[in-house]
């Protein structure tokens, strides 16, 4: 009778869904003596498209997929959340959606748990952009703003009811602060108000935009944003909104109508409880092929791990660009240690990144043969959207 070889992934983010992917493709080329058995565990019913997470903040776009239209026929999807990982037993106990206790036993984990939002302490106002409910809140917020706002007929409190900020200046914020801004200008013209009063006001606490790129990107970036209707603001950050008036470190004060926190990721809170060595930020300890220190038959990959470039001695970042090239590796390695066999090593992406700025916007930078290349316009909006589809294996 063949042998059953056990895959559990956990986390079906963009890491975890290209894991049970890249696992299934190896298994299939392989032909080996083992039916393979992959079980992905999540907590939502749906794979949540992250990178999305703006998009229910300024519209109606879905951005959750059935996991039917994901996964391969020869993967379960089981709803819960992993508990504790037993390695020397090889088994994981995990609470399954009815809040009951269950344990499952693996021949390989994968860990792929993710990021979360850094959420903006209590009691400083807005609303941070950490799931599809704050994202809701948000858009019912300017919404309310902007009704407010038609029937208003001091221009000083009109314009307040018209300007939101968006503290925080990384890749989701510029995204958010484009997107806001167009959503609020197009419906701006549906309440029979001036769009031109719309004011979004993006809070960088950086010299410039985007220190991942050259100046030009910055500098370009920041002028395609201007086009958009975004106001940035470097070296500053937002301290407090209270009662409409949202504080800087400058000491000076922006009047609004909404203030949205978009200030990072940090690992999964829920990765410490796991009993597997971590960093001091609460990352997974991992070696060049994700192998978790000291927990034979554990990997993880994408934001929960902390993964070193081997020849550069650099680390991953958490970045959907980075998980998926890991994801597919994965499939190798651990094809390669079930056979003994020397496993590939970590190596890291091509520098370059795409940002999307509001419907037929966008920047894409990429360093090639030594030169900057830079696209800006609806071409890179293509290329977006494209990079988005891929990474939740949608088609364009």
């Amino acid at each position: 009778m063949m042998k059953e070889w056990t895959v559990v992934v956990v986390g079906g983010g963009y890491a975890g869904i290209h894991a049970v992917k890249a696992v299934w493709k190896q298994n299939a080329a392989e032909a080996g003596d083992r039916k393979l058995r992959i079980l992905l565990m999540d907590p939502n019913p749906y794979h949540l498209r992250k990178v999305l997470l703006f998009k229910p903040a300024v519209g109606e776009d879905p951005i959750t997929v059935p996991w039917n239209r994901l996964l391969p026929e020869s993967a379960s999807f089981v709803q819960g959340n992993a508990c504790k990982v037993n390695a020397s037993a090889k088994q994981l106990e995990y609470q399954n959606a009815e809040g009951q206790i269950e344990h499952v036993a693996y021949d390989a984990l994968v860990i792929s748990i993710g990021s979360v939002a850094r959420e903006a302490e209590a009691g400083l106002g807005g609303i941070t952009l950490s799931g599809k409910e704050a994202a809701s809140r948000i858009k019912e917020q300017w919404m309310h703003n902007m009704r407010a706002a038609r029937l208003e007929d001091k221009a000083e409190e009109r314009q307040r009811l018209l300007t939101a900020a968006v503290a925080g200046a990384g890749i989701t914020g510029i995204e958010t602060a484009s997107e806001l801004a167009y959503a609020m200008k197009e419906e701006a013209v549906r309440q029979g108000l001036n769009p031109a009063e719309v004011r979004v006001h993006l809070l960088n606490s950086q010299d410039r935009l985007f220190a991942e790129g050259p100046v030009k990107a910055s500098r370009k970036l920041e002028e395609e944003l201007g086009k958009c209707g975004v106001a940035v603001h470097h070296r500053k950050k937002a301290v407090r909104e209270d009662n409409g008036s949202l504080r800087l470190s400058d000491g000076t004060t922006l009047p609004v109508g909404l203030t949205v926190w978009t200030l990072g990721l940090v690992a999964n809170p829920a990765v410490r409880s796991l009993g597997l060595p971590v960093t001091d930020d609460g990352r997974l300890l991992v070696d060049e092929s994700y192998r978790v220190h000291n927990s034979q038959g554990v990997y993880a990959i994408g934001d929960c791990a902390y993964i070193v470039d081997p020849v550069s001695g650099e680390a991953a970042r958490m970045t959907c660009k980075e998980a998926i090239p890991q994801a597919q590796r994965l499939g190798k390695i651990m094809a390669a240690d079930r056979s003994g066999s020397p496993a590939p090593r970590h190596k890291q992406v091509m520098d370059g990144f795409t940002i999307g700025l509001g419907p037929g916007r966008g920047m894409t930078w990429t360093r090639k043969w030594g030169l900057d290349i830079i696209i800006s316009g609806n071409l890179s909006y293509k290329i977006k959207r494209f990079v988005w589809d891929y990474a939740s294996m949608l088609k364009s």
